[in-house]
C-alpha cells in the first residue's frame, strides 16, 4: 500500500504491482472488520471504518468485498483480533514499529522475533523506540488538486498542522486528536482523500547505507508479507538510487 512523501523512507508498504492482491485484501478486509466490530457500520458515523475504507478504495478493492468485511464485523461470530505493537532494531540500526491484527499473540510475536533475526536486527520490548516517534495523521492528495499556495491555504482553513507538497501530491499532517476534523474539512473542499491514516512519524531519519539497505528492505517485505502484519514504520532513510532499483 503506496503512500506519499513520508512512505517512501519510512513506511514500508507493498503496491498492487508487488503485493499479491488477496494478501493485501485480506489485510483491508481485516481491518474493516475490525474497524466494523468496535463502532457503528456506517463509515459516516464510524471514523475508524472510513479511514479503513478510504485504504480499501485506495487499492481498487471491491465494493462487495468491503460491504462483506462491514457486515461480517457487525456478525457475532466475527473473529476477535488483537491489535499489537512489536519494536525492534533493523540493520544499519535503524528503529523500527510492527503493527498487528492477530488472533494469536504468541505466533506473531515469534514469528516477527524470527524476521528480525534473520536479518540482523533485533525485536525489544515494548516502548524501546517508540519515543523515537511521533503519532500523526496524515492526508493525501494527488498534486492535481491544486498548487502549493492553494493547498496551504486549505491546510490553514482546515486546521491543519501543515502541508508538504512535492512532486508527488500533497501531505497534509495533524494530530491525532483533530485527524477526523481536518479529513471532513478537506473532503469538503477538495473531495474524497487518495489515502488517510495515522502513523508513528520518526522524529528524525538515519542514513543507511545501500548494502545494509537492501538487507533492510528483505526484512521489511518478511514482515510485510505476513497475515498478521498491517504496517511496518521505520526511521530509515535510503538513497535515491536504492529507491529507484526498487521501483524499477
Amino acid at each position: 500500500m503506496s503512500g506519499h512523501s513520508h512512505a517512501h523512507n519510512v513506511m514500508f508498504k507493498k503496491t498492487k504491482a508487488n503485493a499479491a492482491r488477496s494478501k493485501l485484501f485480506s489485510k483491508l478486509a481485516r481491518e474493516i472488520m475490525v474497524a466494523s466490530k468496535t463502532g457503528m457500520p456506517d463509515p459516516e458515523h464510524n471514523a475508524r471504518l472510513r479511514v479503513a475504507v478510504i485504504a480499501a478504495k485506495a487499492q481498487s478493492m471491491p465494493k462487495d468485498n468491503i460491504e462483506r468485511a462491514i457486515k461480517k464485523g457487525q456478525g457475532s461470530d466475527a473473529e476477535n483480533y488483537d491489535e499489537v505493537r512489536y519494536e525492534g532494531y533493523g540493520p544499519g540500526g535503524v528503529a523500527l514499529i510492527v503493527e498487528c491484527l492477530t488472533d494469536n499473540r504468541n505466533r506473531t510475536a515469534a514469528d516477527v522475533r524470527s524476521a528480525f533475526s534473520k536479518f540482523n536486527g533485533a525485536m525489544g520490548e515494548t516502548n524501546s523506540v517508540a519515543f523515537m516517534f511521533s503519532r500523526v495523521g496524515s492526508i493525501l492528495y494527488p498534486k492535481d488538486k491544486g498548487s502549493e499556495d492553494a493547498m496551504l491555504e486549505a491546510a490553514l482553513d482546515a486546521g491543519a498542522d501543515e502541508c508538504i507538497s512535492d512532486e508527488e501530491g500533497h501531505e497534509f499532517l495533524t494530530s491525532p486528536e483533530n485527524f477526523t476534523a481536518v479529513r471532513d474539512a478537506l473532503e469538503a473542499k477538495l473531495g474524497p482523500a487518495n489515502e488517510s491514516s495515522i502513523f508513528f512519524k520518526p522524529q528524525n531519519t538515519v542514513a543507511v547505507k545501500d548494502d545494509t539497505g537492501e538487507t533492510l528492505i528483505k526484512l521489511l517485505e518478511t514482515l510485510d508479507d505476513h497475515d498478521d502484519v498491517q504496517r511496518v514504520t521505520g526511521n530509515y532513510e535510503l538513497s535515491q538510487a536504492l529507491l529507484a532499483k526498487l521501483e524499477g
